[in-house]
């Protein structure tokens, strides 16, 4: 999956000249958390988050009256308080890169370009709606958690037992184990019945972690 696949199209932006109150308003409107910046020819300059523009508040530990407090925060403009050094990703970037740049830079969403021209955001929550998507989250079967060697043809096995039975995998997920040797796989399966499908998976693997119908 690429991140044009599950990028936000059409981003909402500000331009640096904008008031922060006025941006910090609209941001709530919207419901959002971040503004990508672009100047008036609309390329990507900065990126401004809702923690920017909250922080630009003075403080109310001071002499001002609240009038003086509003003006004051009122002059304040997105360009003064944005990331210039922005982080971006390519339209055409496996999603998981842009969840791996996320994490590693400890941030929560990506402007996403085309060559020079922004054309999305992919956020922390693209990416979590994706996991479900994944994961199949909001579909019915039996939930299996399998502890299997990390070894060549183990994924094939465990399909072929759910095959075998006549049953449906909806989703099947594979992460570290405890070392080098072992995985986690996780299936989400129908059509099978628990006790049966857990007899025939059991020689397969190091160990049924968990078994449930969700």
């Amino acid at each position: 999956m690429l991140v044009y696949e599950r990028m936000s199209r059409h981003p909402l932006t500000v331009k640096p000249d904008t008031p922060v109150d006025t941006a910090l308003k609209r941001m709530r409107e919207e419901k959002i958390r971040r503004f990508p910046v672009v100047d008036n020819q609309g390329k990507l300059v900065g990126i401004v988050s809702d923690k920017d523009l909250l922080y630009a508040a003075p403080s109310p530990a001071t002499s001002l009256s609240i009038y003086e407090l509003h003006y004051l925060y009122s002059r304040i403009t997105v360009e003064e308080v944005m990331t210039r050094k922005v982080i971006t990703v390519e339209d055409t970037d496996p999603l998981e890169e842009a969840a791996r740049i996320m994490v590693d830079n400890k941030v929560g969403g990506l402007p996403v370009m085309r060559d020079d021209k922004l054309v999305g955001i992919i956020t922390e929550t693209d990416i979590f709606k994706t996991f479900m998507e994944m994961m199949g989250a909001r579909d019915e079967g039996l939930r299996l958690t399998l502890l299997c060697p990390d070894q060549r043809g183990e994924l094939a096995a465990l399909t072929s037992v759910v095959a075998e039975l006549g049953g449906n995998i909806g989703s099947l997920g594979t992460f570290w184990g405890e070392d080098a040797s072992s995985a986690i796989v996780t299936m989400k399966v129908s059509g099978v019945e628990k006790d049966a499908v857990v007899e025939k998976i059991k020689p397969h693997v190091l160990e049924v972690i968990d078994v449930r119908a969700v």
